[in-house]
């Protein structure tokens, strides 16, 4: 599977993008920004408690609910983020996004993120540990 993204000059539909692919916690890289990926997925059920060291990681909902339980030096809380919500997990705060009733998210973070992170609990066979998939559309 091609791992770039479609040439910068050309407009990309987000539902499109969606529709193009059906694996769960299986991001599709839609463009770059700079040094960032741009990327969207489908989600439904549990993700993985897993940390980021050296960098934040912006989600904005496209539709459903997204959860993410954080592990902060309060003890852990839980954001809700409806469609249209955007939330940033700073670096650094061990996390798990959860879909319940399933999502579809956009994720802005640097080229060659790992989806699990720099540490992270053993990885379930129902998550793709990758730095992203390219789209074929």
């Amino acid at each position: 599977m091609n791992s770039e993204p479609n040439e910068p000059n050309e407009p990309i539909a987000l539902g499109k993008a969606l529709a193009s692919f059906d694996a769960l916690w299986s991001p599709r890289i839609v463009t770059r920004v700079n040094d960032y990926d741009v990327r969207v997925a489908k989600v439904e059920g549990e993700h993985l408690w897993h940390v980021h060291d050296d960098t934040d990681e912006f989600f904005l909902v496209l539709d459903g609910e997204l959860r993410i339980c954080l592990r902060e030096p309060t003890g852990e809380r839980t954001v809700t983020l409806p469609k249209d919500a955007v939330f940033t997990v700073p670096r650094g705060t061990e996390h798990k996004p959860t879909a319940p009733l399933g999502a579809r998210i956009l994720l802005f973070e640097p080229t060659g993120t790992p989806t699990v992170g720099d540490r992270h609990d053993e990885i379930p066979s129902h998550i793709d540990a990758t730095t992203g998939h390219g789209l074929e559309l």
